[in-house]
């Protein structure tokens, strides 16, 4: 359970939410709404207690688990298995077992014995955990989330971020906390793991908070949805599903619109009386007691909701460039044992529309960082034509640095515009004001979206490298990006489970993985996407 008592978030001096309180108990399943910003990934980490409020208290019973949605964290030269099995303190046993069973080929009797008892002791510890039920359990939760047994045995460095994300999971629903705190829980999973997480989570028993823009999850999961009302800072509470919420919240709309009117109304007729008993000196008294009362009519009367706004994304004019301006051949590329894809060909013409398709795991993330030059590969040749300028957008967010704030990210990638024009760029992206001071690494998945995709603006590029870019938004935000890409004019290597998104890109070609087979695009492979 969790118990939260006027609580106040704050992002700097800005104002997030005031004075919430509210419960979460077994059996709720919570869904936390509201735009871009307003302060769900805050919410969330406070909860977890990563993160301290302003104001307020939070009391926690039980167990929590919670999914950040930035899950770069943790030893990446565990085995993904053992990350997995870290939740129930398995992983440790697990290590110690395998220890112990190299130390009693020890040629020293004493130190061989040591070790069959250190392997006895451990294997009751086992038993206690789980056994290896819980092993069989783990690996099963990891491939219905699209982990085979072959990435389990891989470190976690040699991961893509989607395989990253998909351990991480797995690792909180194996932890069986009582209660489930899940950001963005569907971002990098395939059609089938979405069904599959839906229908696990509809049987959990405790409680459970989600951020999501994936509307089906939504609507098929939560029994409460919170809002997170950004233009009042205040938290609405609905105990209503996600189809009656939405009515209900259009409902509200409506009401507090007639409201407004009526009181503005009562209120101008009060002012109006007021002023005209002001003119005589008897009735001065009673004028004020008027003009109080309106202005109180007024003070009660809350302010007519804003429309939520939207970053302004509109590529530049690319940079002059050859007729290829980009080219691969003979890729290869392994992680230790792990073999990713080998002697894959591209080639990348000016104005170009590719999308790269494969199972999670195929090579899609790796291709794009050794097209982008962030990796070597192992054998191969990428090939950079005239005039070659790339903007890459990495799925992790990984060119950010958590350190630096949104305006010197802009500095770096802008350096010939004054700050003035820099701060232009970062306001039509949503950052403005202080915003502009605040460090990456506390930015909410939607906001380093929007501070990656500004970067990308002021770049110049002419060949996009675009791994995920619809991730983490809002359906409005992600409109405009999709408007941004079907008018851009240089070449695009999209990397995407949004099927959305690859309509809007028109593709001309895609390229299969990890087989390497690039043939032209047709309506046909469209069903690929969500399977990719």
């Amino acid at each position: 359970m969790i118990a939260a008592h006027d609580v106040e978030l704050r992002a700097g001096p800005r104002l997030l939410l005031e004075q919430a309180s509210f419960q979460v108990s077994a059996g709720d399943r919570v869904g936390l709404v509201g735009r871009n910003g307003a302060g769900k990934t805050t919410l969330l980490r406070v909860l977890a207690g990563e993160g301290q409020p302003a104001a307020g208290t939070v009391r926690v019973g039980g167990t929590v688990g919670y999914l950040p949605q930035d899950t770069r964290s943790g030893n990446l030269n565990a085995l993904a298995s053992d990350r997995i099995l870290s939740a129930r303190g398995l992983d440790e046993v697990l290590a110690g077992m395998r220890a112990a069973e190299k130390a009693m080929a020890d040629p020293d009797p004493a130190r061989r014995d040591a070790a069959v008892r250190d392997y006895g002791r451990l294997e009751e510890r086992l038993s206690v955990l789980g056994g290896y039920a819980a092993e069989a359990e783990a690996a099963s939760l990891a491939a219905s989330l699209g982990l085979p047994g072959a990435v389990l045995g891989q470190p976690l460095r040699t991961l893509s971020g989607g395989q990253r994300r998909r351990v991480e999971l797995a690792r909180i629903l194996f932890g069986g906390a009582g209660t489930l705190l899940l950001d963005e829980p569907t971002n990098h999973l395939d059609a089938d793991s979405v069904r599959w997480l839906r229908d696990h989570l509809r049987g959990h028993r405790g409680g459970l908070i989600v951020v999501s823009h994936d509307t089906e999850l939504l609507a098929a999961l939560v029994t409460k949805v919170f809002h997170l009302d950004a233009d009042r800072a205040a938290l609405d509470i609905y105990n209503l599903g996600w189809r009656a919420y939405l009515d209900q919240r259009e409902a509200d709309a409506r009401r507090r619109r007639r409201e407004r009117v009526n009181a503005h109304r009562q209120a101008a007729a009060l002012q109006a009386q007021a002023d005209r008993m002001r003119a005589k000196a008897t009735k001065a008294k009673a004028a004020q007691g008027m003009a109080r009362r309106a202005e109180r009519l007024l003070a009660g009367v809350t302010a007519e909701r804003q429309p939520e706004r939207v970053a302004r994304l509109r590529f530049p004019e690319p940079a002059h460039c050859g007729k290829v301006p980009l080219a691969a051949r003979g890729l290869s590329k392994s992680y230790g044992s792990l073999e990713v894809f080998t002697d894959v060909d591209l080639a990348v013409d000016r104005g170009a529309r590719i999308v790269v398709l494969g199972l999670n795991g195929a090579g899609k993330t790796t291709l794009l960082r050794l097209l982008a030059g962030v990796e070597e590969p192992d054998t191969g040749e990428i090939r950079a034509g005239h005039g070659l300028r790339i903007g890459y957008y990495a799925q992790e967010h990984e060119t950010l640095e958590a350190g630096r704030t949104v305006l010197e990210h802009m500095r770096s990638a802008a350096p010939d515009l004054s700050e003035a024009e820099q701060r232009t760029v970062l306001g039509s992206f949503l950052f403005s004001g202080d915003d502009v001071a605040k460090p990456a690494g506390v930015l909410s998945g939607g906001e380093k979206t929007r501070l990656a995709l500004a970067l990308l603006v002021v770049s110049g590029a002419n060949v996009l490298l675009l791994d995920e870019p619809t991730n983490n938004l809002d359906p409005a935000s992600r409109a405009e990006i999709l408007s941004a890409l079907r008018r851009f004019a240089g070449a695009i290597v999209l990397v995407t489970h949004d099927e959305g998104a690859v309509e809007a890109l028109s593709p001309h070609r895609v390229l299969l993985l990890p087989d390497g087979v690039e043939d032209l695009w047709s309506a046909g492979l469209a069903d690929l996407v969500a399977l990719a």
